[in-house]
């Protein structure tokens, strides 16, 4: 379906076609394809388990892909199309992509909702001031968006990279990080007052659940894990976003069936929140 045909409150599909800052492996720019195949693809229906069912429902609405290019408007492009669906009203849910599409992203959310409270699933902190030379880094998007005001709180769970300098700068942006050494995802506050948006990228969780991405970080949140933080949060879901699956990675689609499944679960709590 086209942009223009979307209404309020619609969960609007987008997939961001870019891996450009990408400091690793590229790849993830496929990842949106896969991730529709795997959702479709018989072998699991579209009910999410809070009792969402994506199937036929009018406000589940797939726009279709994003193809960015390369280059110095990257970032401005992809402002724009998400600009246009939450001009509709509607909720963005946005596959990447690398992670520094989440900038651009919450960027284009902020000029309709303010700052807005960030539960972000991730091994890496993604605050880096900028990497290898590169302030717009898929290891830097928070950083950007801290320092832009694009946040009224975020909440980092899986994180399990941390070194002297992101630490220096968990402390220089008040984040909220839970460490995978000593994180009890039960115990984790996931009550907001006023709108959240949810950034998932699939590396927050183990290998063992998800191989199909760049950089593998063992120690990682389960599965459920996840889905156990998602069911429990409480506040309004006016975006999110998935990110980082690389599909040349991936075996037998075990992770497009994951990523799959964290689609429906966060589009079925959009739906309800």
């Amino acid at each position: 379906m086209s942009i223009e045909k979307l209404c309020k409150r619609d969960v609007a599909l987008i997939g961001i076609m870019s891996d450009e800052n990408s400091s690793f492996l590229r790849g993830a720019a496929a990842a949106p394809g896969f991730i529709r195949e795997a959702l479709h693809c018989g072998s699991a229906n579209l009910c999410s388990e809070l009792g969402v069912d994506l199937a036929g429902n009018p406000r589940f609405v797939d726009v279709g892909d994003r193809e960015i290019a390369h280059g110095s408007d990257n970032f401005l492009s992809i402002e724009s199309e998400i600009s246009t669906v939450l001009a509709k009203g509607a909720l963005p849910l946005v596959l990447g992509g690398d992670h520094s599409i989440s900038y651009p992203v919450l960027r284009a959310v902020h000029r309709f909702h303010g700052p807005v409270n960030i539960l972000h699933f991730d091994a890496h902190p993604d605050l880096y001031d900028d990497y290898e030379g590169n302030p717009h880094s898929h290891a830097s998007p928070f950083a950007r968006i801290m320092e832009n005001g694009l946040a009224r709180r975020l909440v980092q769970i899986g994180i399990r990279t941390l070194n002297a300098e992101l630490r220096e700068q968990v402390k220089r942006f008040g984040v909220e990080t839970h460490e995978m050494r000593s994180t009890d995802c039960h115990a984790i506050n996931v009550e907001f007052d006023g709108p959240v948006y949810i950034s998932c990228d699939i590396d927050a969780l183990d290998p063992a659940f998800a191989p199909g991405v760049s950089h593998h970080e063992p120690g990682g949140l389960s599965v459920r894990d996840i889905l156990g933080v998602i069911q429990r949060l409480s506040g309004q879901v006016i975006g999110a976003d998935i990110v980082e699956f690389n599909p040349s990675r991936d075996i037998n689609g075990m992770t497009a069936m994951v990523a799959a499944k964290l689609l429906k679960e966060i589009a079925g709590k959009m739906l309800i929140s």
